[in-house]
């Protein structure tokens, strides 16, 4: 069950919900971005610069939550993000290398 906060457990992760996730570009663009810091620096949901709105960059935070690609951090009126590293290269083996390998897709 997930906790208060709507994250999964390691075992209660699912690819198919990873992969759905992964999906999307904007989202997709979130945990490359998380994968390729190897310090493992906890993010504001601004500090990616996402070029949609805010009610909508919330949006795409649950999903990546719920999925368990995220851990969502709050800290009063402000709330970090942090890359399940561990969970995600325990549960799912080479996943984030190829997250982080892929080119992001070229806007027209």
């Amino acid at each position: 069950m997930p906790d208060e906060q709507g994250h999964p457990s390691r075992s209660e992760m699912r690819l198919a919900s990873v992969m759905a996730a992964l999906a999307d570009p904007v989202r997709a663009k979130v945990v490359r971005d998380l994968a390729t810091d190897l310090n493992d620096t906890e993010r504001t949901c601004a500090s990616f610069r996402l070029e949609v709105s805010k009610s909508t960059q919330t949006h795409h935070f649950r999903v990546l939550r719920e999925a368990g690609l995220i851990s969502q951090i709050d800290y009063g009126n402000s709330r970090k993000v942090k890359l399940r590293r561990t969970d995600l290269d325990d549960r799912f083996p080479g996943l984030l290398a190829l997250v982080a390998a892929e080119d992001e897709p070229a806007t027209d």
